[in-house]
């Protein structure tokens, strides 16, 4: 069975559903190899919740008896992009191994310049960019910033738009769930069933497996 690598979910420490050690054990039965949560975080809660996502990967990690591996991370959401260079910066220094920015999704009122201001920043993905410009998708080609191609109803309705930009500009892609409740964790036929629906093409699918893969391992590396 092909393993799932999922990057972008939450749990109740921002407007998920679950405990983060409950999200776990449900990925765990779903087949995932690597979970990584990345609550909703801003100026008001980012000290608090993730170095308590941290503590959580930390004590899963090392638990005999788990089989996925916990990589804590964040989602800065709707910042003001003025500031979130500062934040990314300060979300690592908190405990996030990696940093996703709410992108300019056409489903919410994101402030234009989002988009460009986490590529800038340096973020490791950019969620669910909506109809991303060129330009932009370039500059995360070049920045090594991966585009989401996500499952979440009403955020996947660019996904098509978001795979054509990243086939032009060589920007890597990323397939994530952003789960928020039980049911958004994907099976490893989810995932293909996503990105067969943004377009990919089997050597495609191969590929974003492997850089997936690849990114995850890296970040278990650095977590220890």
């Amino acid at each position: 069975m092909t393993e799932v690598i999922d990057l972008h979910t939450h749990t109740l420490l921002s407007d998920g559903a679950l405990l983060p050690v409950e999200l776990l054990r449900r990925a765990e039965v779903n087949g995932y190899a690597v979970l990584g949560i990345s609550d909703h975080v801003d100026m008001s809660n980012l000290d608090f919740v993730v170095p308590r996502i941290a503590a959580v990967a930390r004590e899963w990690n090392v638990a005999a008896d788990t089989a996925v591996k916990a990589i804590p991370g964040a989602e800065l959401t709707h910042v003001p992009p003025s500031l979130i260079g500062e934040l990314v910066e300060k979300a690592r220094g908190l405990g996030a191994l990696y940093v996703v920015v709410h992108g300019e999704t056409t489903a919410e009122p994101v402030a234009t310049g989002t988009n460009r201001a986490a590529i800038d920043a340096g973020c490791d993905i950019l969620a669910h960019p909506g109809l991303i410009a060129a330009a932009d998708a370039e500059l995360a080609a070049k920045k090594g910033v991966l585009l989401e191609i996500t499952s979440r109803q009403g955020h996947s309705r660019a996904n098509g738009h978001v795979l054509q930009v990243a086939r032009k500009t060589g920007a890597g892609v990323v397939i994530n769930s952003d789960a928020h409740a039980p049911e958004d964790i994907l099976t490893a036929g989810d995932v293909e069933s996503v990105g067969r629906g943004a377009g990919m093409s089997n050597a495609e699918l191969s590929e974003v497996r492997k850089a997936a893969r690849e990114f995850a391992e890296r970040l278990l590396v650095q977590a220890g």
